[in-house]
C-alpha cells in the first residue's frame, strides 16, 4: 500500500494518497464525468473526480460514508435531482 508523504487531509492532493485501489462504483453515461473513490487503511473513504486524478482528494470518517449512503438510500438527497 502507498503510504503519503505527509498526513492525510482533506484536499490532499489525490496522486499523494498513490494510484492503485481507486474504483468508480458511481459514473455518468457520458462516458468521462465518474467519482472515484479509495478505502484507506484506517477506515477513511477518499473521493475524487475522474476527470482531474491530480486535483484535491475529499477525505471522509466511516461515520460521514455511513451516514451519506444512508441518507441518499432514504431519498434525503432527491433534492439534487
Amino acid at each position: 500500500m502507498h503510504h503519503p508523504t505527509r498526513p492525510v487531509h482533506n484536499g490532499i492532493p489525490a496522486p499523494e494518497l498513490g494510484a492503485q485501489g481507486w474504483s468508480k462504483p458511481w459514473s455518468d453515461d457520458a462516458g468521462g464525468a465518474c467519482v472515484e473513490v479509495l478505502k484507506l487503511a484506517d477506515g477513511r473513504v477518499a473521493v475524487r473526480q475522474s476527470t482531474d486524478p491530480e486535483g484535491p482528494a475529499l477525505v471522509f470518517t466511516p461515520l460521514e460514508v455511513s451516514s451519506f449512503l444512508t441518507g441518499v438510500k432514504s431519498g434525503e438527497a432527491d433534492f439534487l435531482l
